[in-house]
């Protein structure tokens, strides 16, 4: 990690070694909401812009969390920005893959502008550029980034003021500490905000990206999901509901192409919710994840308020891509369902006014939103490359386009889509395959409609739509 001298415009630096050293050798201080912080000066930021921070999750459904009705998952830090802010119920990604999906939040871009449609794919020195972190330093902010970067094999740490990731695209949970001590990666990022806020907070303003690598699993044969150890019992005492299309029928129905032991959502729905025991433990360890993070959420607010920060900061947080819990016989996320594309999204503005706090607004909004939105919240001009829309305004948007390219058959079948507040089209391009479902009378996706002489009206509509979004996007 690197720090810089308030008011230098250079970076110092680092010495070998420091960044990752840096990050883990800090003291836990995480106990559930319990915090420990230095003493810290009384002098709070001078009005101005606002602080941003953007805290992303990995792989986190839109409903594993309690302000979205989840009766089961504890995140009561999450619940209470919700609370005081904006929790928005349509909240979807353009496309659900780690890779695509941060490329497209860092860019304001769909994935046929930005081209990012692998792990390996770095972004050109001109996209880094007219990424929302670089804009906003351009405009004098301070900027951090901590986690995961998940973009391409070169991050562009060097342009960062401050700097605590993992160069490795998809981490490992079981870290170890400079005393040789094991740590969570969430303890891990959660140390790294308390150092960046001891070194840059109170300044001049910042922007603090955040990326948990929890709740994605730990890739492996089979995968885990390695929890904290204080989260073991968590969960322990209740029964998680089985969802409705986990039934055996609905992977069944799948064509050919799709229903194989070679999909990759099949292949990890085996070693992960092919039994109820597994089921059980398998969505447990996900909640005990998400509140891991919840945990590190309430230390960094607990952080702001005693530096006087809390009045001018503004807290965005998201998911990368949801995730099948077992939902029609897979594990994963890609394909078009809700599960897999649906997330949560908290906007927390301290300067919201009453009436609009604790509201939920209907407006479907994307991933591409998110870098749009924050350089509005600073006062900076949106590039017109930029896809997305600033989330603070009211938005004209009644559908989006769905794309999913990565890989393609019979690993990660190959779908591109039109969704709407009522209705959603998939086609699997590699096979011609259509899906129609009316998300409004059948929320769990349950029938495929395309064949369904009543809906070939509205089939033929959305085959029009997507074609038309096909050449918008690009």
């Amino acid at each position: 990690m690197t720090s810089r001298k308030p008011g230098s415009r250079t970076r110092s630096k680092p010495k070998a070694g420091i960044r990752m050293a840096g990050l883990l050798g800090l003291t836990t201080f995480v106990l559930f909401g319990a915090i420990r912080l230095v003493d810290l000066p009384e002098k709070a930021m001078s009005p101005g812009k606002p602080n941003l921070i953007f805290l992303l999750t990995d792989d986190h459904r839109w409903d594993a969390l309690g302000a979205m009705g989840n009766p089961i998952i504890k995140t009561p830090n999450l619940d209470a920005l919700a609370k005081g802010g904006l929790l928005f119920p349509n909240a979807y990604v353009t496309t659900a893959i780690c890779c695509v999906s941060r490329a497209s939040l860092l860019s304001g871009q769909y994935e046929s502008r930005h081209k990012i449609n692998d792990f390996a794919t770095d972004f050109s020195p001109e996209a880094v550029a007219n990424t929302y972190p670089l804009l906003l330093k351009k405009a004098g902010y301070q900027i951090g980034f901590v986690g995961k970067y998940g973009v391409g094999e070169n991050p562009p740490d060097t342009q960062y003021d401050f700097w605590a990731c993992n160069r490795k695209g998809q981490p490992p949970y079981a870290l170890t500490n400079a005393n040789g001590k094991p740590i969570h990666h969430t303890d891990s990022v959660g140390h790294a905000i308390s150092r960046f806020l001891t070194d840059f907070a109170g300044k001049e303003p910042f922007c603090l990206s955040v990326s948990f690598k929890a709740p994605h699993e730990l890739d492996g044969n089979p995968p885990t999901y390695p929890i904290q150890e204080r989260f073991r019992d968590l969960y322990k005492n209740v029964t998680v509901p089985t969802p409705e299309t986990a039934d055996p029928v609905y992977w069944n129905s799948f064509p050919d192409f799709f229903r194989t032991d070679q999909n990759i959502g099949r292949e990890r729905w085996k070693p992960l919710f092919s039994t109820p025991e597994l089921h059980q433990k398998t969505v447990k360890d996900y909640y005990r994840l998400i509140t891991g993070v919840d945990e590190v959420v309430g230390n960094l607010v607990a952080q702001l308020k005693q530096r006087k920060l809390d009045k001018n900061t503004i807290i965005v947080f998201m998911g990368d891509n949801g995730f099948y819990l077992g939902e029609h016989g897979m594990e994963g996320k890609w394909f078009g369902h809700e599960e897999s594309i649906r997330v949560p999204l908290i906007i927390y503005d301290p300067s919201l006014p009453a009436s609009q706090k604790g509201t939920k607004p209907a407006k479907i909004a994307l991933n591409i939103d998110i870098a749009p939105t924050l350089l509005a919240f600073a006062g900076i001009e949106i590039p017109k490359t930029m896809q997305g829309m600033d989330l603070m305004k009211n938005t004209a948007r009644t559908d989006f386009f769905y794309e999913h390219t990565f890989m393609g058959s019979p690993r990660l079948p190959k779908v591109e889509g039109v969704v709407t507040r009522d209705y959603k089209y998939m086609k699997f391009i590699e096979h011609g395959y259509e899906e129609l479902y009316s998300i409004a009378a059948d929320p769990h996706e349950t029938k495929n409609r395309a064949s369904d002489p009543v809906y070939t009206q509205k089939l033929n509509e959305l085959r029009k739509r997507y074609a038309v979004l096909k050449e918008t996007v690009k």
